[in-house]
C-alpha cells in the first residue's frame, strides 16, 4: 500500500490540518513525532519512504476523517518474472488507466505471455484493495510498469569448440490500483 501524495494534501486541507498535526495523529512507541512529521511531509511529496503500515494508515485516515482507500494506492508487484521487459511492457501499457474489470477482461483475452503474469499482479492489487474496503466497481489501474530484472546467462555449444551465449531476461512487474474520484 503507498500514499498518493496529491489526495493526501487535498485530504489535509479539507479538513484543515496540518502535517504537524497529523503527525501526532500516526505517532506511537518507536515512532517518535520527529520521524511521524518526515513521514508526512515525504508522503505528502508523493515519495514512499518509510513505507506506510496498515495501522498508520487507518489512523491517518481516522484523524482526517476520511477512509484509507481515499488517499491509498495499492501496489503489487511480482518479481523474476521470466520474460524480456521489452515484451511485458507491451502488456502493461495496454492497461494502464483502465478500470480493472476492462483491464481484467483485456488480460484475459489478450495472448502474450506476460499477459498471465500481469493479471496475476492486477489481481493481488486488487485484493489488497478489497481488504482496506476499498469500492471495487471504481477501481483503476494507475500504475503498470515492467522493470528489468538480472540475465540469466548460459551457453550454447557450437561446432568446432565455440559457445553462443544465451541471455534468459527476468522482469520486476508493478501493478497499482486507485479508487478514482
Amino acid at each position: 500500500m503507498k500514499i498518493n501524495g496529491k489526495k493526501l494534501k487535498k485530504a489535509a486541507e479539507k479538513a484543515g490540518m496540518s502535517s504537524t498535526d497529523l503527525a501526532g495523529a500516526i505517532a506511537a512507541p518507536g515512532f517518535d513525532a520527529g520521524a511521524a512529521e518526515s513521514a508526512i511531509r515525504n508522503w505528502m511529496a508523493d515519495r514512499n519512504h518509510p513505507r506506510a503500515k496498515p495501522d498508520q494508515m487507518r489512523r491517518l485516515a481516522q484523524a482526517l476523517g476520511a477512509r484509507p482507500a481515499d488517499f491509498a494506492r495499492f501496489v503489487s508487484v511480482a518479481k523474476f518474472v521470466r520474460g524480456s521487459e521489452r515484451k511485458a511492457r507491451l502488456v502493461a501499457d495496454m492497461i494502464r488507466g483502465m478500470p480493472v474489470d476492462r483491464a481484467m477482461t483485456a488480460l484475459n483475452f489478450s495472448d502474450k505471455r506476460a499477459a498471465v503474469a500481469v493479471r496475476k499482479s492486477l489481481s493481488a492489487a486488487i485484493a489488497d484493495a478489497e481488504q482496506a474496503d476499498a469500492d471495487i466497481a471504481s477501481l483503476v489501474v494507475a500504475e503498470s510498469r515492467v522493470d528489468g530484472g538480472p540475465i540469466i546467462k548460459r551457453f550454447q555449444p557450437k561446432d568446432r569448440g565455440r559457445a553462443h551465449p544465451i541471455h534468459k531476461r527476468l522482469s520486476h512487474i508493478v501493478v497499482g490500483v486507485e479508487e478514482k474520484n
